[in-house]
């Protein structure tokens, strides 16, 4: 039997691994890639955990803007019917006042005719009294009388004729 270098090399190989096995290194091998298994299933874990918060969060914001749009709406659509209704009320209001200042004035106006057509019947009154007393005072003559009437009616036409104006 020839004891050659791959002799010596087998035998220290198995040395090797019995020595191994007597330390117990397989085993603490493989509890520390157990160990390392275990945390990095923890983390793994861990990761989803927050994934799902995350998506719970995100969609949690998503809804309250979906919220904030539709408040932000309802409020633009409120504050243009305000507005609308604002401007109805205070076109009716104008419109009232209007019409109301539109009354004062023609009762004015037609005070004003009334007034004047007052005026109108003193003065002719006022002319007819005064040549009825010219009539009286100078009646003893006809051709007097004739002259005195057309002079009265002159006046009363001119009379007339400023009030008119």
């Amino acid at each position: 039997m020839i004891i050659d270098a791959t002799f010596w090399v087998a035998v220290s190989f198995f040395i090797f691994l019995i020595g191994l096995i007597y330390l117990k290194v397989p085993q603490k091998i493989n509890s520390s890639l157990t160990n390392q298994i275990t945390e990095i299933k923890k983390e793994l874990d861990e990761a989803e955990k927050l994934k799902n918060e995350a998506k719970n969060l995100l969609s949690d914001y998503e809804s309250k803007i979906d919220k904030s749009n539709k408040e932000t709406k309802d409020i633009i659509n409120k504050a243009k019917k305000e507005s609308e209704k604002n401007i109805l009320e205070k076109t009716k209001k104008f419109h009232q006042v209007m019409d109301n200042k539109k009354k004062i004035a023609e009762q004015k106006i037609t005070q004003m005719k009334q007034n004047a057509l007052n005026d109108i019947k003193n003065h002719s009154i006022k002319i007819g009294i005064e040549a009825v007393e010219s009539l009286i005072k100078n009646s003893v003559d006809k051709a007097k009388l004739d002259k005195l009437y057309i002079k009265n009616l002159e006046q009363a036409k001119t009379v007339l004729k400023q009030t008119k104006v």
